[in-house]
Formats: structure tokens, sequence, C-alpha cells
């Protein structure tokens, strides 16, 4: 099965699953996609993920209904492992006047991750869910999805976020769960994409905004940057480019949310309208 086979077939199951979920929440497994964890129901009275929420198609259609005057800030979370310039381009955006987005939570998976500093500067609620507190990765999500909710997120957005995300996000955050690649996906996928386009002597890189799906850097792609790569840069030159690119292109694709923008088709491309 192709690369792009199996994306297909993820996605079919994945939202076979949110309309199964809409009938009996109960029977959702929660480790729906990975086989990492013990096979469990999620419990319907505790978990957010036991709930069948409105795709991002629909939610979209909402927001450009609205007179521009009149939308609300686009309520966000932000996933986070790391220092978090990607969460402080969110924030200077929205402090310029050119983000309509308010961060309601950041969430980090590591305590000693600097963004949680960043988040606290700028008087945002922070929650840490480590692999030493939460081991389980299902349950850490299951936990990140109720005070997401809670917290009135509509959106995830990952900024450096090092863990897998699993159905309990997937699920109660359809199509809008969004991460951030430093590379132009499909190609050199995974943690390493500034380093690995650098080894392979690529003439041009980018950054890729994409849906998070089950498929690792498969999701439907919302928009890309290509960079072109100069002869005598060496790694970290690259990945100073890239990072700048990262830090105007991410608070592009929120505003672009935010304005009612993005919709995925059936086919698992996406129409920026």
């Amino acid at each position: 099965m192709s690369s792009r086979d199996e994306a297909q077939a993820a996605a079919d199951e994945y939202r076979r699953l949110i309309e199964e979920a809409a009938l009996a929440p109960e029977a959702l497994p929660s480790d729906a996609f990975f086989g990492d964890a013990a096979e469990r129901e999620v419990d319907a009275g505790n978990t957010a993920a036991s709930h069948a929420r409105p795709g991002i198609n629909e939610l979209q259609d909402e927001r450009a209904a609205q007179d521009q005057a009149d939308r609300a800030p686009l309520p966000i979370g932000v996933l986070l492992s790391g220092s978090g310039t990607n969460l402080q381009a969110l924030i200077d955006a929205i402090d310029a006047g050119e983000l309509n987005a308010e961060i309601k939570l950041v969430v980090a998976s590591r305590p000693s991750a600097y963004g949680l500093k960043r988040a606290e500067a700028a008087g945002i609620q922070t929650l840490t869910l480590s692999k030493e507190t939460y081991a389980d990765p299902i349950q850490a999500d299951e936990v990140i999805a109720h005070e997401l909710l809670a917290a009135g997120c509509e959106y995830v957005i990952m900024a450096g976020y090092m863990r897998m995300v699993h159905a309990p996000l997937l699920v109660t955050f359809p199509d809008r769960v969004i991460n951030i690649h430093p590379a132009l996906l499909p190609s050199f996928q995974g943690a390493h994409g500034i380093q690995d386009a650098f080894d392979r002597g690529v003439k041009v890189t980018g950054v890729t905004v994409h849906i998070a799906n089950a498929v690792y850097d498969m999701g439907p792609i919302i928009a890309q940057r290509a960079l072109v790569v100069e002869e005598g840069w060496d790694v970290d030159t690259l990945e100073e480019h890239i990072h700048a690119i990262e830090h105007v292109l991410y608070p592009e694709v929120v505003q672009m949310l935010a304005d009612g923008r993005v919709h995925v088709r059936e086919n698992l491309t996406v129409e920026v309208r």
C-alpha cells in the first residue's frame, strides 16, 4: 500500500470512528490509530474524546458567514515541547493586531520547556503533562483534550510538540489539530526534517503547515512556503532560514482559520478560499 493509500485508509477509518462516536461514544477505542496501548474504551463520563465534535468545514463555514468586524478571536490551544519560538510568533502577531486569535491554553510535554515561560509572560494559562507524570500517551491525550475543551479551544496548534497525537485529540478536534513541519511534505517526514534535507543536498526545501491525522506527517496540506538553499550554507544557517519562514507562515495560516477560509475536500486536499 502506498503512503497516499495508507493516508486515505486511515482518514476513512478516522471519519468512521467520529460518526460512530456520535451514536455510541462509549464504544470509541482510545487507541484507535496507534497500537502502543492496551485496547480499552474511552470513559464517556470523564473523557472529552467521547463526544463527537464539529469538523473543520462546519466551523469554517460559520466564521466565513460572519462579517469580519463581528468575528470573535479564534480560540486556540498550543502544544509545545521546547523553546516555543512559534508560540512567540503567534503571540507577537496577536499583539500586533495581525492575527485575530486568542491563545486559551498552552500545553507542554516537558516541564523545562522555555515555551512555558513565554506563555506565562503573556498571561496565558499553562499545563504540563510529561512522560514522567503520564507515561501512557493515550491517557495524556485524554487529559489534554479535556483541558483544551474546558478552556474553550476550537483549534489545536502544534508548535514544536515532540509527542504523537492520538485518538482522544484527533476525534475531539476532527481535522482541527494543526501542525507545522520544517520541510516540504511529503518529503523529509519525521523529527529531523531540516537535517535530513541538508544531508540529502536539496536545492529547495521549505515549510509545511498541515492538518494532523492518523498518519504521521501525512495530513492534508494547508500551506507551504519554499526556500532556495544557497551554496555555502551549513545546517545551522538553513535552520535559521527555516525558522524565519515558520514564524511568518504559521500566523498567516491561523489567520486563514480565523477568517473561515480553510476547507478539507473529500480527497484529503485543502481548499483555501
